[in-house]
């Protein structure tokens, strides 16, 4: 199709780039008379219809967004591309018409002659394009701008209807592989319009193995599961949900998972996995249990005393009474101090050692008397005071400004990560960057006196006190933000009170959104290895649960629970879906976030280091801090006999929690743990000296078995199974390893002994839960 503006014989895109800015403007001129003359061959303008309004945010900043203009590959990068800058995403409207319409002389559009707009001319390709051709002429968007610029190309206005929400249809589907399936998408304005902005919204999909979509919103299913497609416009997140059967849906629960006493958990999981025709796995054995609740709720593996009793324990309840105990253990107040220090960054190279200390301490305190999470938060966002007397204002020792006090709170606390939003409107996220500088003003106020200089000096002394004034300025208006929670209402900006209180009011309230889900989440995946929602510090609107009715459950006890960790752990544990084998049926195989099975992971590296240490009798000594750049300094905190997981301080100097992954504790997120294996783990047991020199020292397991067990190998083999695995070995086990034993004779038999240790310290049954 012959576009209009090719009348402007100069304006070829062969021709044009060889142009003068003097012979550019002249032969614009003599374009225009020539277009004049010429309207009888060309096709006619776009039809404009005079009643018809077209709005800057609503229509022409979506189709700038559709077709990647304002993105950051293009002119929404920070310097632009061409001379021509916009917002990123339109994060800022205003700036962004006056680029469109008034900077470079106001080159960009032309009122007289829409189609001359290099504003149009450009991205359809008949004016030279370093995009290319991005906005076909005879499209409808095309005809959209162009009757923009020819009713005035008017900017925001106040009086335009306001997008209020955006709704997908349909909400939910159950497809087939292979299918195709269109969504809808409409937009819900303040006035009461209803408009179809389909071809405007931008698409994702949240499981690529279960489906694609295209950016036209056509579902293209690929594999079984249940998934979402996210779907932003301006600035509004909605989703529609896609469920693709692994097998016909099961119209009865199979006798492996249909059970009159299972608990609500157990119902919800089991409607979703009928749905999805899955089976469920059968519950695991007593050790299994036994041992995987251990590590799960303490970190620690249970006592050779405490497996013999539990399994000959023929009680109906024992279970039950199992998790009373381990929530009552001292064990379950050191592994979840160290997981909460893991969320706040209790860290040397962030914190000076007294004051590491001192928030251990503290965070240890709440663990040990059970605080409600919603108090924990609310102490930690409140606190003021002296660092060593109230350790958790050390958080603000650690965060100095409000930015990152900002980004800190709404990453621990609501799984929220919006620092995209500290420079513009957050690409995956409803979160603007107005939102961002409301929020951090919130913290503007807070001051401290005491330590500056290098955080490895000093004796941590500082006092956190909040001014009654002071705001903190957006770069991008010169102005502050009237303080705001995310999506709350704003304080009056004068008021001398601590907006701390106020915020920690709505972060912990029930009608959060995020604040409780956030812990949920974590919880459950400190049990499973995988969250409801994953990645587990991911709780934006665009990564929806993978069983919303179990998530919106869970929350619901834990609210009327008033926050109770323990009773929302509880409520875990005693679940069949908990106690479910990690063995899979024909039907389950291929579940990865169902919960049909019990997924088996690698375990945290202080874990698997303090099995180590219980199962040889031999501890380690941590006695050095390493600081970045490869400092390293004595420390004298740590008593012989500390356990990994008792470290207040993930800087202490170990190469082998290094190896096997520990989080670093530099930023607030699970990625920076790691439990994959690897080839250097491997190294590290193989030849190491954590394993090979806790077995050959002197009074270690080694010794203590053949002086109890020497003369019986049956026993010394049972013995050793129990202490690594928590269960009796097989017939077949016992055979080979006693073999070896009986044919040892002196110094050989300690060498065998050694052996079988080695053996099981290094199996894939001890460095995982299953």
């Amino acid at each position: 199709m012959k576009h209009p503006s090719s009348a402007f014989g100069l304006l070829h895109p062969k021709r044009f780039s060889i142009l003068g800015a003097m012979g550019f403007f002249f032969s614009v001129g003599i374009a225009m008379s020539a277009l004049a003359s010429d309207r009888s061959s060309q096709p006619p303008p776009p039809t404009i219809a005079p009643e018809s309004r077209i709005e800057f945010e609503n229509h022409v900043q979506p189709i700038l967004a559709r077709y990647g203009c304002n993105m950051g590959a293009c002119h929404g990068a920070l310097a632009g591309k061409g001379g021509f800058r916009l917002s990123l995403r339109g994060y800022d409207p205003v700036t962004d018409h006056l680029n469109i319409t008034r900077q470079d002389r106001g080159r960009r559009i032309d009122l007289l002659q829409p189609e001359a707009s290099l504003l149009l001319a450009k991205p359809s390709g008949y004016i030279e394009h370093k995009g290319g051709v991005r906005l076909p002429s005879d499209s409808e968007d095309y005809r959209i701008l162009a009757k923009w610029i020819a009713h005035g190309a008017k900017g925001p206005d106040a009086s335009a209807p306001s997008l209020v929400r955006i709704e997908v249809l349909p909400e939910q589907s159950t497809l087939a592989v292979q299918q195709t399936h269109n969504l809808t998408v409409r937009a819900h304005y303040n006035n009461g319009r209803i408009d179809d902005v389909t071809r405007w919204a931008k698409f994702t999909s949240t499981d690529e193995s279960i489906a694609t979509v295209d950016e036209h919103g056509q579902i293209q299913v690929l594999g079984p599961g249940e998934g979402a497609v996210a779907v932003w416009f301006s600035s509004k997140i909605a989703s529609a949900r896609i469920r693709v059967p692994f097998a016909p849906p099961l119209t009865q629960a199979p006798a492996s998972i249909a059970d009159a006493s299972e608990s609500p958990i157990d119902q919800l999981v089991r409607a979703q996995l009928a749905s999805l025709g899955i089976d469920a796995s059968p519950l695991c054995s007593d050790s299994e249990f036994l041992r995987r609740s251990s590590l799960d709720a303490t970190g620690t593996l249970p006592t050779e005393e405490q497996v013999r009793a539990f399994l000959a324990d023929s009680a109906p309840d024992k279970r039950a009474k199992w998790i009373e105990q381990l929530l009552a253990s001292p064990a379950f107040v050191d592994y979840w101090t160290y997981r909460w220090s893991d969320l706040l960054t209790l860290n040397s190279n962030l914190l000076r050692a007294d004051g590491i200390k001192a928030y251990y301490q503290w965070i240890r305190g709440h663990v040990e008397r059970n605080t409600p999470w919603d108090q924990f938060a609310r102490e930690i966002v409140t606190a003021r005071g002296e660092a060593l007397e109230n350790g958790a204002t050390n958080f603000y020792a650690i965060n100095q400004d409000p930015e990152s006090m900002t980004e800190n709170i709404c990453q621990a606390f609501m799984g929220l990560s919006i620092g995209c939003a500290k420079c513009h409107n957050h690409p995956l996220e409803k979160w603007t960057n107005d939102q961002y500088y409301a929020m951090a003003n919130m913290f503007a106020r807070v001051r401290a006196k005491g330590w500056g200089g290098e955080v490895r000096d000093g004796d941590a002394q500082r006092t956190l006190l909040v001014l009654d004034r002071g705001d903190l300025i957006q770069p991008l208006r010169g102005k502050p933000q009237p303080p705001a929670p995310l999506d709350g209402e704003p304080l009056d900006i004068h008021s001398p009170d601590d907006r701390r209180i106020a915020l920690a009011d709505w972060l912990t309230s029930p009608q959060n959104p995020y604040f409780t889900r956030s812990i949920v989440n974590r919880v459950w995946a400190a049990y499973f290895g995988i969250g409801i929602v994953n990645p587990v510090d991911d709780m934006r609107a665009s990564n929806p649960a993978s069983n919303p009715a179990l998530m919106d459950h869970l929350c619901e006890e834990l609210v009327a629970s008033k926050y109770d960790l323990k009773q929302l752990m509880r409520s875990i544990l005693n679940s069949q879906t908990y106690q479910r084998s990690s063995v899979t049926t024909e039907l389950n195989q291929a579940d990865r976030k169902y919960f049909s099975h019990y997924y088996p992971r690698r375990l945290m590296a202080e874990v698997i280091h303090d099995a180590i240490v219980d199962v040889t009798a031999v501890p380690t000594t941590f006695d050095k801090v390493a600081f970045l750049g490869g400092d390293k300094r004595a420390t004298k905190f740590y008593a012989k006999g500390t356990k990994a997981i008792q470290l207040f301080d993930s800087s202490v100097d170990s190469d082998f929690l290094k190896t096997f992954g520990r989080n670093q504790r530099r930023i607030t997120c699970e990625c920076e743990r790691s439990d994959e294996p690897s080839i250097i783990q491997v190294l590290n047991l193989n030849n190491g000296d954590t394993v090979n020199n806790k077995l050959a020292a002197s009074g270690s397991i080694v010794d203590q078995l053949l002086k109890s067990h020497s003369e019986d190998p049956d026993k010394l083999v049972e013995a050793a199974y129990i202490r690594c695995l928590s269960r009796l070995p097989t017939e077949s086990e016992t055979k080979a390893f006693r073999e070896e034993l009986q044919t040892a004779a002196g110094d050989e038999k300690r060498i065998v002994v050694e052996d079988i240790l080695w053996s099981l310290l290094s199996s894939r049954e001890f460095l995982f839960n299953h």
